[in-house]
């Protein structure tokens, strides 16, 4: 893996690339890189980088787990989980369901980033409620409900369920039944002022600001965390029996499948003759993230990098598949 990653890598040497590697309980780490491109600071396992839509992941199974507590079901309805501010119109009442927002297939209209742009360039997911209200309180079709559309606002909107039904903001659920049970202490939220943290970049190379933490967009995609943490996290889902890892029994579930892509909550599949692995990719204008695992061959994976690119994050960890995974564990 080592060997595949450093080539990958020498053919982009201005990017930082840090991976976590879970192997049957055993940890490894391969970092590449600097934490930007004026620093000699080589980037390690506990580099700070933001994980983008990755922190659906953490989404959906404090989710599950409310679901464990019995304080919600994935298959009831959202209406009565929403704030009174949030008034679904008649004619899209009794119709969402909560595994329909997980599962992107809540038919709502998603935020209008050509918009949130050009209000705000840099800080694009920096909304306030108002614009969440117009949205949700507005939208009396769902044009598309039951297909595949990726969603942010349905992540918003998981975030709102599960601040209601815990009387706690996101932030606290997220470290009371995640962070600090998975000792990750260095995953950060609102305060991610750190000096081991990468500069980011997007596709042109032109550096970027780190998104701020907002706490109605957060649980779509603002969490910072680095492989050493997220590491963890990877151990609990495939080994441990704590909440966490039994709340993948339902975000593993098949929630959308086409002839194109199969759906649980928070994450895809992806099946290769008897293998299966879960995933999920983020992207920021700063970085991109993928976290992987399949339980059957006890491997999981992090990779985190400072630039937006897609398409480097999906050389890296399709080739460490069909190079590495795919054959030898």
């Amino acid at each position: 893996m080592d060997s595949v990653s450093k080539g990958i890598h020498n053919k982009h040497p201005e990017v930082a690339i840090s991976i976590g590697f879970i192997d049957n309980g055993k940890e490894y780490f391969f970092n590449y890189g600097k934490i930007s491109r004026k620093s000699n600071s080589a980037v390690n396992k506990n580099t700070i980088y933001e994980i983008g839509s990755v922190t659906k992941v953490f989404t959906a199974n404090l989710i599950a787990q409310a679901q464990l507590e019995e304080k919600l079901n994935v298959d009831d309805f959202i209406d009565s989980y929403l704030p009174e501010e949030y008034q679904l119109p008649e004619r899209i009442q009794n119709k969402i369901k909560i595994s329909d927002l997980a599962s992107h297939q809540s038919g709502l209209p998603d935020f209008d980033f050509k918009e949130l742009m050009q209000l705000r360039p840099k800080q694009p997911l920096d909304i306030n409620k108002e614009t969440l209200h117009s949205i949700i309180n507005d939208s009396t079709v769902l044009a598309d409900y039951g297909n595949y559309r990726y969603s942010n606002i349905s992540y918003t909107l998981l975030g709102i369920i599960l601040e209601k039904v815990y009387s706690k903001d996101f932030e606290k659920i997220l470290k009371e039944k995640i962070l600090v049970p998975a000792k990750m202490g260095n995953t950060l939220t609102t305060n991610f002022d750190t000096e081991n943290k990468v500069t980011g970049y997007d596709i042109n190379g032109v550096q970027q600001e780190f998104f701020n933490w907002n706490p109605l967009t957060a649980p779509a995609g603002l969490v910072k965390s680095n492989t050493g943490d997220m590491s963890k996290f990877l151990k609990i889902l495939l080994a441990d029996q704590s909440p966490i890892s039994q709340a993948t029994v339902i975000t593993e579930k098949t929630f959308y499948k086409n002839t194109q892509r199969e759906v649980a909550l928070g994450q895809e599949i992806e099946r290769n003759g008897e293998d299966t692995f879960f995933y999920k990719t983020g992207d920021t204008f700063s970085g991109s993230s993928i976290l992987a695992y399949d339980k059957k061959n006890e491997w999981g994976i992090i990779i985190l990098i400072n630039q937006h690119n897609s398409d480097l994050i999906r050389d890296i960890i399709n080739t460490n598949y069909e190079e590495v995974l795919e054959y030898n564990l």
